[in-house]
């Protein structure tokens, strides 16, 4: 059985909160296009006007879904700590917790959502406002490490955003198929590299005294960013 812990922004009636659960329930159970309007309100123990008087359809349900359920690393996160627009520890900290968190049944909404959007224009809207947040989000915070120092100015914040959101939803592909994942103290040296490879670009003169305090082949990426252990979340 799958428990779901509904968490959304507006007050909910106990009858939308019913149905939004029921329809998480049966979006990962079956799919998208496998999960009936029919089934959705059983489940919930109502009929499928309730569905009908407070929702649009499955479309408007599945959006609800994914707001309430399908929580991940960033919202997490944003939840349990203030990273006071430190992007890299962000960063760092998620890139981390994705060769380790434990399997979430829920994240299948998320991909059965991205699978119905090649044929349905209105899941395709769902995803783009529910992706849309989270870009502005982490743009924000590209933004102000960038205004801090800790983040190179020269490089475009959109293509840090959209390569961090392609990381983050590529493991959702691995986990679809139970590809196993990198040792995590592997993952977290490219994290790190990574990571390091984003901060500013300082010039510095080839004179001998560098030379001795950098030999050659010797990293000049910054220290390993600290790592804040994230709350088990059971779905």
């Amino acid at each position: 059985m799958i428990v779901i812990i509904v968490a959304v922004e507006q007050p909910l009636d106990d009858t939308s909160r019913r149905l939004i659960v029921a329809a998480a329930e049966v979006f990962a159970e079956k799919g998208y296009d496998g999960a009936g309007v029919q089934e959705i309100a059983r489940r919930a123990g109502l009929t499928t006007g309730a569905i009908y008087s407070r929702f649009q359809g499955k479309a408007d349900l599945l959006a609800e879904a994914i707001r309430a359920c399908a929580s991940d690393e960033f919202d997490l996160l944003f939840a349990q700590h203030t990273f006071d627009g430190r992007v890299n520890d962000l960063l760092t900290t998620v890139g981390s917790h994705l060769v380790t968190r434990e399997r979430a049944p829920l994240r299948a909404i998320l991909l059965e959502a991205f699978v119905a959007a090649r044929r349905d224009p209105e899941v395709a809207e769902v995803l783009r406002e529910h992706l849309g947040r989270r870009v502005e989000r982490l743009r924000e915070m590209v933004d102000a490490s960038k205004a801090t120092g800790l983040v190179d100015a020269g490089l475009d914040t959109d293509s840090l955003v959209h390569f961090a959101h392609a990381v983050g939803l590529g493991f959702l592909l691995f986990e679809a198929v139970a590809l196993p994942n990198p040792e995590p103290a592997e993952w977290d040296r490219v994290i790190d590299r990574l990571v390091g490879a984003i901060g500013p670009i300082e010039s510095i003169e080839p004179t001998a005294a560098t030379d001795t305090e950098h030999p050659a082949g010797a990293s000049l990426a910054p220290e390993p960013v600290a790592r804040r252990p994230l709350a088990t979340h059971s779905t």
